[in-house]
């Protein structure tokens, strides 16, 4: 049983009246209050009083069906079961009974009645009925209880006002529940009965204080705070409301929790809705539809009535707990008012207001979310809307609703122009998050761009398609069309279109363009200058390197953001900064980049991004950091999805877990299907390279050999001007050198090493190092003392490791082993942050250390400490020699010359000159020869020791060793 909640008082008034009735005056209890706010709990606690009194109870309640159908609220009532079967035979059915002669007047006067009209019922009928209920009250009190009375039908009303006027000396009590703002179905009807003597009921919406009392009566324990004033909120204290967030709450368990609504609110909503008039229905759901932008006004152009019958019906809402002012308070309200629409309705009610919006001059996204709504777009200016609302939502990271947008205008659309634009709009929408998605848009349209069809942006949007996927092919037909039809206007699309394809793709260019230092005239036909952030580095590219165009493309790409940038160009400049020297800086850049990316949800951005990352790591000799990003990368997207680009961050991954030793992940990674296409780009080769190097690191050189000459082949043949960029030659010595063809060896690394292009630093130095390799032990060192040079400019840790450990196996060869020493020791200041371990492997026996090597001790087991006055000069040692000092000895010591040391550490001869006479008088030496032995003995230079905890600056991975000669680790320690 419901329990009442802040009804005591109402209960009293009809206990009182009840008590009238009983004493022999007839009563009239009008009980009001909108739909859910208790009247119907409250009438039944009434009956069940009057019941247990001895009362005879007739029952009905009205509803919108009813009305339609004369008399059916008296034949509820008096089929409620208070009437014996005699009194129920005699008034209402026709056959022959206890009372012929009622039983004959009832059949005249109801056979007039027509069930679709409206019309009065004749006196005799009113007589039938009324008369058994009237000869019921000799016996004991009538109690006539009903709900929802606005809703009741005319001839039902007309009876019980005729029964009214006859009960005032009768134990009879009319108890009638409805909404006060309702008028009755006639109003002389409901003119008559307000007219007669009657007890009125207003019942109103539970205080918070009423609804604590229902929280506290559902929970187990102590309420939350602020829990009450919550649920009075949501439900303005409509103890229906109230009832039904507590049985959606506690469904799954016995704790009060915040309201959440569910079918149970749901529900409850429709049932006040239903239980009041149609217009309040129809204005609940013009202002759900309407949502933010509901009004008065707007509802009543909705609706076709005026603003004040909007007003009305808003407050009543208000009143009843569904609306605060035009708005829902709760959207689940909204939600199930508007899910109680056929759909055809529904779409028809969102589409005349997105109509009213557009007429009003709503902003373009309010009028497009009702057309997306309505499903549909009837009026010609429907798809603009909707372009403009995507292209705002775009701007703002909602690609998916910019696509639904899209998808919807591509939907409506029956031109086919328009067709084509908005295929290439939602295609440049979805690809920022899912670059296989594009494919059914654009696919479609290759032949068109390739006729000629598209303007010069979607043609570009086509091409780059068709790139992506590797159809370089039909590229270079869309690009000649697209030259030939080309707008003047428009050159930058097609230079832009073709820096993507030299710069990025490494396609070959179309036989009628010049070479690619003069891709940016292209951009002086329409500016009169080269000012473009892609123009820049395609001069970079080039080879036109200066520093300042290195700083304009680094401030470009640090001052934007990553919707201000094309992503090609991006992932080119970031690549040409990190080989000009400055790969710290792009390191910063691409993960300033990349966070950006992360915040606005573009996953292609984000994956090629790591890629990019993992590349510049892989330059840096860091192949931990390239294998892992690599891999983050390759999990952002599928195969599908990556196109031929899966070639960057696949090459990066195999490259860096070859080098790490770790040869199961590299074959994993090569059974990755890669598309057929992926071969007529540069990602193709870098795969193959990266491929020929894990067979090198396999010992298949015969395999890596066909990988290398395969590059070799690609580069001549399609783009040979990134051939010194991509070293296959270097890589081919490499493969030559390990199979004993020593000499082709050497012309294919002295041909690299000959390619002196700006950005080719680090592949001009590991062909050197390559090159040192198939010289004789005497020509060796100069070639690696270069090599070191350029590795230290571009930073690769890794390669320069192993430059240093072919130096240091060279003076070892050579019988120099002071000097060896120092350059291993040498080694481990430029490319660890710390001591260098141990090996695992013994030395192999086929490489002894001679006895008069010298060896320091293991960091596992150090030596003891010598005696006499050795130690104090170790220990002195630091202070022995200034940093410029110690810098000049050790170089010298490697055998360089003055003019070589002072071209290194940017002094004159004469100060280098001073700087070894000072270093000769500290050290007690007489000659060059002398310096390799002292500065061991001294321990210069240091190996570097662990960075206190306040050092910041960036951190450097010690080189990892495993890759490194056993001898040279050991000379090292």
């Amino acid at each position: 049983m419901v329990r009442l909640f802040e009804r005591h008082r109402e209960l009293e008034t009809l206990r009182d009246a009840f008590a009238e009735c009983v004493a022999g005056a007839g009563q009239l209890v009008i009980i009001t209050g909108g739909p859910g706010i208790g009247k119907t709990e409250l009438l039944h606690e009434f009956a069940n009083a009057a019941g247990k009194a001895g009362a005879r109870l007739l029952t009905a309640s009205g509803c919108a069906r009813g009305r339609r159908r004369p008399m059916s609220a008296v034949r509820e009532l008096l089929h409620s079961g208070e009437l014996s079967a005699e009194v129920l035979e005699g008034s209402l059915s026709p056959d022959a009974g206890v009372n012929p002669a009622s039983s004959t007047r009832y059949r005249a006067a109801s056979v007039g009645l027509d069930h679709g009209a409206a019309q009065y019922a004749p006196e005799t009928l009113l007589q039938a009925v009324t008369g058994p209920v009237l000869e019921l009250a000799h016996e004991r009190p009538v109690a006539i209880v009903i709900d929802d009375a606005h809703l009741l039908d005319t001839q039902s009303l007309q009876t019980l006002l005729y029964l009214l006027r006859r009960i005032r000396n009768k134990r009879i009590i009319v108890v009638c529940a409805g909404w006060e703002q309702s008028a009755l179905a006639d109003p002389l009807i409901h003119d008559g009965l307000s007219r007669q003597p009657h007890h009125r009921v207003r019942l109103a919406p539970l205080s918070e204080q009423g609804v604590t009392r229902m929280l506290a009566a559902q929970a187990t324990g102590a309420l939350p705070a602020e829990l009450s004033a919550t649920y009075h909120q949501v439900t303005g204290g409509n103890p229906m409301l109230v009832h039904a967030l507590l049985d959606d709450g506690t469904q799954f368990g016995t704790e009060l929790g915040e309201p959440v609504p569910g079918i149970a609110y749901r529900q409850a909503v429709l049932a006040c809705l239903y239980r009041g008039e149609p217009r309040h229905l129809s204005v609940a759901r013009a202002l759900a539809a309407l949502g933010d932008h509901a009004g008065a006004r707007t509802a009543a152009l909705l609706l076709s009535i005026s603003p004040d019958a909007v007003q009305v019906v808003a407050d009543l809402l208000g009143s009843i707990g569904l609306l605060d002012g035009y708005r829902f308070r709760l959207p689940a309200g909204a939600s199930a008012v508007l899910s109680d629409l056929a759909p055809g309705e529904r779409s028809r009610l969102h589409g005349e207001i997105a109509r009213l919006l557009y007429l009003d001059g709503a902003p373009a996204p309010v009028v497009t979310n009702h057309l997306m709504a309505a499903g549909q777009v009837e009026e010609p200016w429907g798809l603009s809307v909707l372009r403009l609302a995507s292209e705002q939502a775009l701007a703002a990271d909602e690609v998916e609703q910019s696509t639904g947008y899209l998808r919807l205008a591509l939907r409506e659309s029956t031109d086919e122009q328009e067709r084509h634009t908005l295929s290439t709009a939602l295609a440049r929408a979805e690809w920022r998050v899912n670059p296989a998605a594009v494919t059914p848009h654009l696919q479609p349209l290759h032949r068109s761009v390739v006729g000629g069809e598209l303007d010069a942006r979607d043609a570009a949007t086509v091409v780059r398609h068709m790139l992506w996927h590797g159809e370089t092919g039909l590229a270079d037909e869309a690009v000649t069309a697209l030259a030939a039809s080309l707008d003047p206007g428009d050159a930058h699309v097609l230079a832009e279109v073709e820096f993507v394809r030299h710069c990025f793709y490494g396609v070959p260019r179309v036989s009628h363009r010049g070479d690619l230092a003069k891709m940016a005239a292209l951009e002086r036909a329409t500016t009169g200058k080269v000012n473009t952030l892609w123009a820049t580095v395609a001069l970079l590219v080039s080879g036109d390197v200066s520093a300042e165009s290195v700083s304009q493309v680094t401030e470009a790409l640090q001052s934007g953001q990553v919707s201000d940038l094309k992503l090609e160009l991006t992932v080119v400049s970031l690549l040409v900064i990190a080989v000009t020297g400055q790969a710290q800086t792009a390191i910063e850049v691409c993960e300033a980049l990349l966070n950006d990316s992360v915040r606005r949800g573009w996953t292609t951005w984000q994956a090629l991004l790591l890629s990019v990352r993992a590349r510049i790591a892989l330059l840096q000799g860091d192949p931990g950091t390239a294998a892992a990003k690599a891999a983050e990368a390759l999990e952002l997207l599928n195969s599908q999805a990556w196109g031929v680009l899966i070639g960057l961050p696949l090459a990066t991954a195999i490259f860096a877990n070859a080098a790490l030793g770790r040869h199961e992940a590299t074959t994993q990674l090569l059974r990755r299907k890669v598309p057929d296409g992926m071969f007529n780009t540069v990602f193709g080769v870098q795969y193959l390279r990266a491929r020929g190097h894990h067979y090198l690191s396999t010992d298949r050189p015969f395999a890596a050999l066909n990988d290398f000459e395969t590059c070799g082949h690609l580069m001549r043949e399609r783009n040979p001007d990134l051939q010194p960029l991509v070293p296959w030659r270097t890589d081919l010595a490499q493969a030559n050198l390990q199979i004993g063809k020593t000499r082709i060896a050497k012309e294919l690394a002295e041909e690299q090493a000959g390619q002196r292009h700006p950005l080719g630093t680090r592949s001009r130095a590991i062909a050197l190092r390559v090159l040192a390799g198939t010289s004789q032990p005497r020509h060796r060192t100069t070639l690696l003392r270069e090599s070191i040079d350029l590795l230290q400019t571009c930073g690769d840790r890794l390669e320069l490791a192993l430059a240093f450990a072919d130096l240091s196996a060279t003076y070892y060869e050579l019988g120099d082993y002071a000097r060896a020493r120092l350059v291993a020791r040498q080694a481990a200041e430029e490319t660890g942050d710390g001591e260098p371990q141990p090996a695992d492997e013994e030395l192999p026996q086929s490489e002894p250390v001679p006895t008069d090597a010298p060896v320091a001790p293991s960091p596992a087991a150090p030596a003891s400490p010598s005696p006499g006055p050795a130690a104090p000069a170790v220990a002195d040692s630091a202070s022995l020699l200034s940093d410029a000092e110690s810098r000049v000895a050790v170089l010298a010591a490697l055998g360089y010359t003055n003019r070589e040391i002072s071209g290194r550490i940017h002094v004159t001869v004469s100060t280098v000159e001073q700087h070894l006479t000072r270093v000769y008088r500290k050290l007690n030496v007489a000659s060059r020869t002398e310096l390799p032995s002292k500065l061991l003995d001294r321990q210069i230079p240091a190996l570097p020791k662990h960075r206190p905890a306040g050092d910041r600056r960036p951190r450097q991975h010690p080189v990892v060793t495993k890759e490194l000669p056993p001898l040279w680790r050991r000379l090292a320690l």
